[in-house]
């Protein structure tokens, strides 16, 4: 894995404050175990073709099942995980979730409090890193993985810039390290 710690996005600028690198996939499994509370956002892109083996909604789909993370499905996403036979736990604008996220009041979408992690997969790059700008600038005891292939530094773990490959054998690092097949 040849590793960049440059946002994806050309004259971006995140601040002196940027994501650590997911440099091992295992640093994810740590951080979900960890996690009392997490979720995960999943964006219209994870429904895109990335090769003939790769569709980023399959691994979102094992991560949930595996690691008992609820999902939100965002945009139309929600018609490609129920025709995978897959309920999401809510269907929310990507806005509308990072809003919620960074309001300490809000009790999650099961009323029983606040989320401790939030991962990120499938958004757009320039929403993803608007989002986790305002996660990281106003969310408190939130912490945020981006497990796109870009990296973005808005995140408090995020992966380096990945080839498919890279990409994909990290995803199955994480599923396997999980527990799941």
């Amino acid at each position: 894995m040849g590793a960049k710690a440059e946002p994806w996005q050309t004259a971006e600028i995140a601040g002196p404050k940027k994501a650590l690198l997911i440099m091992k996939p295992e640093v994810v499994v740590a951080m979900v175990k960890r996690a009392k509370r997490p979720i995960l956002v999943v964006g219209h892109h994870a429904a895109e073709d990335y090769s003939d083996e790769v569709k980023v909604i399959d691994y979102s789909i094992r991560m949930s099942k595996t690691a008992g993370i609820p999902v939100v499905a965002t945009a139309h996403m929600v018609a490609d995980f129920l025709k995978r036979n897959f309920q999401p736990a809510a269907s929310m604008s990507a806005m509308d979730i990072g809003n919620r996220l960074q309001d300490p009041e809000w009790k999650g979408l099961d009323g029983k409090g606040p989320y401790d992690l939030a991962l990120f997969m499938g958004l757009p790059y320039y929403m993803e890193f608007v989002i986790l700008s305002g996660l990281k600038h106003f969310s408190t005891n939130l912490k945020t993985i981006s497990l796109d292939r870009f990296y973005n530094p808005h995140a408090t773990w995020s992966f380096p810039n990945l080839s498919v490959d890279d990409w994909k054998n990290s995803f199955e690092t994480i599923l396997n390290k999980l527990g799941g097949k």
